[in-house]
């Protein structure tokens, strides 16, 4: 009889124990986490605003995502700091002909149909009305080395003929803050701006400014190709140690840049308070800004390819890797 009882004291005992023990099993597997770099632009709080909210989430990962200027997003590329980073296409095969080799995870930025990202703008009264009219003018641009403002300068040679070198071409480059470009070129220090972001939704509803070069159209008219501004990169041995964590850093990117475009309405309102930004804003950024897809096609790697190749005919890039290689093998394809 006492060993009956015993054993019954034993049983209650092991089964008043299984929810502790159950939760030191899950203390034990705690969520690994993911440190993520983006450019400082209001529209890309939209893409994360899925995974911010609780809408995107994971029972593997937690995302730290924090948005950074691009000289930062460049010191800490080459420091490693974050497990993923967004960057300019072009910095990656920069990179690798330094000896930091940089895996590209998905695409960030796409350009698309009458994207207006990185359009060429003059003030609505000027007399400039033609890119062939830049001849001996100003052009300013947020960063002249940025993959955005070298498909500006590729439109500008291959589809409209102008000499587009840095020293002794056709046109002088500037480079400034995008809200500076919008006073430079309202008072007319410079000619055209390029690269001016959030700023364009703005003047372009004033009235302020018009486009001469939609650039997107331009490169697409010459290759059949949208092209790729920015890219989501790691570093191999991140992803060697940790492979399912970024595969699904790279689900749930996906599913909080769709999230954002499937419930706009939401996700309108609640940014436009939170950055004092107009509604209308990410109503644009929709429909006319890069898009965000967030993962790779054979087009892009593609893009990427032509991209690497009409940089090395201009001298930025004195070679480059295969594209292809360049992608992670557990990259979300579409």
């Amino acid at each position: 009889m006492r060993n009956r009882m015993t054993r019954r004291a034993i049983l209650r005992t092991a089964a008043a124990a299984a929810p502790a023990l159950e939760l030191l099993s899950r203390g034990a597997h705690a969520k690994e986490t993911i440190t993520y770099a983006y450019v400082l632009d209001t529209a890309q709080e939209a893409v994360l605003y899925g995974i911010r909210n609780g809408r995107v989430s994971s029972d593997l990962i937690e995302i730290d995502a924090k948005a950074l200027a691009i000289p930062a997003l460049i010191q800490a590329t080459a420091a490693r700091q974050f497990d993923v980073i967004e960057t300019a296409t072009l910095a990656v095969p920069r990179a690798a002909l330094q000896g930091l080799q940089l895996v590209i995870l998905s695409t960030a930025l796409r350009f698309r149909k009458d994207t207006e990202d990185d359009d060429v703008w003059v003030s609505a009264g000027s007399p400039i009305k033609s890119p062939t009219e830049l001849r001996g003018k100003t052009l300013g641009v947020a960063a002249i080395n940025s993959t955005g403002a070298t498909l500006v300068r590729f439109a500008l040679w291959k589809k409209y003929g102008l000499n587009v070198q840095l020293e002794g071409g056709d046109l002088k480059f500037v480079e400034l803050p995008p809200p500076a470009l919008m006073t430079a070129l309202a008072s007319g220090k410079i000619d055209a701006a390029s690269q001016i972001f959030d700023q364009t939704y703005l003047a372009e509803k004033r009235g302020e400014i018009r486009a001469i070069a939609r650039v997107a159209n331009d490169l697409h008219d010459l290759y059949g190709l949208y092209m790729i501004p920015a890219v989501n990169v790691s570093y191999p041995e991140k992803l060697a140690a940790r492979p399912q964590a970024f595969q699904e850093f790279s689900r749930m990117l996906k599913a909080s840049a769709d999230y954002a475009l499937a419930h706009l309405d939401e996700v309108t309102a609640a940014l436009a308070k939170e950055n004092h930004q107009e509604p209308g804003y990410f109503k644009w950024w929709s429909e006319r800004d890069t898009e965000s897809p967030e993962n790779i096609t054979d087009q892009d790697i593609k893009a990427f390819a032509k991209t690497f190749e009409l940089a090395k005919e201009l001298g930025i890039l004195q070679s480059y890797p295969d594209p292809a290689s360049l992608v992670w093998e557990h990259a979300l394809r579409a």
